[in-house]
């Protein structure tokens, strides 16, 4: 094994995906557009109140901490997406 491929490959933050790069710009644009609207910006607002903002008490147990946490990961993906879509990049 060579010193970078020390079992590390899942790791890669930005493995290829099935789309090319005009397809995923596509993607981009069109969450800009849908969370552009009155009713795509409310439907934000309630996902991340009910994520982003929300906060778990000390008694929270690991399985409700990971699982808050793949839902703010899913509502920052589809933030940062559409922040692309906006920047047209």
């Amino acid at each position: 094994m060579s010193p970078g491929d020390a079992g590390w490959t899942w790791l890669d933050l930005s493995p290829p995906g099935p789309h090319g790069d005009q397809d995923t710009l596509l993607l981009a644009r069109q969450a800009a557009r849908l969370f552009a609207t009155p009713d795509g910006e409310a439907v934000l607002q309630h996902l991340k109140s009910m994520t982003i903002d929300r906060c778990l008490g000390p008694e929270s147990g690991d399985n409700a901490l990971r699982h808050l946490e793949g839902q703010r990961h899913l509502v920052l993906h589809l933030l940062a997406l559409a922040a692309r879509g906006r920047a047209g990049a």
